[in-house]
């Protein structure tokens, strides 16, 4: 059966290491801040000004003064700072954030990714993904496999403008995780499926990618 939204976020949320600073894209992404481990202590981003995001509040806890990036109602965990978008985008620009997670309306099969307009749509601008994208360590992007049509957005190469090129280093979908291999296609580089969702299988995933993919020997099944 393909992942859920929050199953992918579990997934996503597998890959946050202990005293990471990680920035949280608006839509799907947004669910890791409620499946981050017990056991580690990471530090949530928002580049409208906020340090030490914590979970979605309930009903009791909403404060509509308190916002991320995508508008929606935050906690802030204890010790949780707040500053200038100009500040948070120093700390993005600057190297500090050791990972973000985005969503994407298409990824290509060199890594370029494109997530901020469809031409002919009003945007309200690209915000901070094309500064993420080039600034932070590690970039995934959290995704539905396919579109709502059944388009694959894993594709050969970008139609939609982009916001980043050669830049995304993980790929978890509703069908299965793929990290992006450099030395794969004589160096230039393509994903490499690694993990499946249950009763999927890599038949499935390549019928469904529009894109040049490489399967792994020793895949295994997603866990979350």
């Amino acid at each position: 059966m393909p992942l859920t939204r929050d199953q992918i976020a579990m997934r996503a949320a597998k890959e946050l290491r202990d005293g990471f600073v990680v920035n949280l894209g608006i839509g799907m992404p947004t669910l890791v801040a409620n499946h981050i481990p017990a056991e580690i202590d990471v530090w949530l981003q928002s580049e409208n000004g906020l340090l030490g995001i914590g979970p979605f509040p309930r009903d009791d806890e909403v404060d509509a003064d308190l916002i991320n990036a995508g508008k929606q109602t935050v906690t802030a965990r204890v010790g949780a700072s707040y500053f200038s978008s100009a500040d948070s985008f120093a700390m993005i620009r600057g190297g500090h954030i050791d990972m973000c997670i985005l969503g994407a309306m298409q990824i290509s099969q060199t890594g370029d990714i494109a997530n901020w307009m469809i031409p002919g749509k009003m945007v309200k601008g690209m915000g901070g993904a094309m500064d993420l994208v080039a600034g932070v360590k590690k970039v995934v992007v959290t995704m539905e496999h396919n579109s709502k049509r059944g388009d694959a957005k894993l594709v050969k190469q970008c139609s939609l403008p982009l916001t980043g090129a050669r830049c995304i280093d993980m790929l978890i979908t509703d069908l299965c995780v793929m990290h992006f291999d450099d030395k794969a296609a004589g160096g230039e580089g393509r994903f490499r499926l690694t993990e499946l969702a249950p009763g999927v299988t890599p038949e499935e995933v390549i019928e469904k990618t529009d894109a040049e993919i490489v399967v792994a020997d020793d895949l295994v099944e997603v866990a979350v």
